[in-house]
């Protein structure tokens, strides 16, 4: 499966919105990916057929100061076991590993996938925030990789 990683632009949001409400019970609306485009501290990428320009997934992210949280990382269920969300979180980590003193997400305590990956790319759990997630009711594992060496 041939991908590129880009950036986001105004020109994937509906698409990604539509992914958004496929993958995820709360999804985020058009109106907050946009939004996302014009935070000085969010980072937005694509994971996008070369040859159609369909999007086979997205990541987001929020820095402040030394500090990453990855908002979402969502690959549409076709494109699921072909390394695209592996892809998604290289860039980030490589970010981070320059950039950061740690990323931090919340994934769904069911998700072992996803978990999985996480720990593939040396994140590990930090703790667990109860009922975090509303439909279904879920708790949230909270995971962070640490740099060592970050500005």
């Amino acid at each position: 499966m041939y991908y590129e990683i880009v950036p986001m632009d105004r020109s994937h949001i509906p698409q990604i919105a539509a992914l958004e409400r496929e993958c995820f019970t709360d999804p985020w609306s058009e109106r907050l990916l946009e939004d996302a485009l014009f935070d000085p501290q969010a980072s937005f990428i694509v994971a996008e057929d070369g040859e159609e320009g369909n999007i086979l997934g997205y990541a987001g992210l929020h820095a402040v100061l030394d500090e990453g949280y990855i908002d979402n990382i969502a690959v549409a269920p076709d494109a699921r076991r072909h390394g695209v969300a592996s892809a998604l979180l290289d860039v980030f980590c490589r970010f981070g590993a320059a950039n950061l003193a740690f990323l931090t997400l919340e994934v769904r305590k069911s998700n072992a996938p996803a978990i999985a990956l996480y720990e593939k790319f040396g994140f590990q759990q930090a703790g667990l925030r109860p009922g975090y997630y509303q439909r279904p009711k879920e708790d949230a594992v909270i995971m962070t990789r640490e740099f060592s060496e970050h500005p």
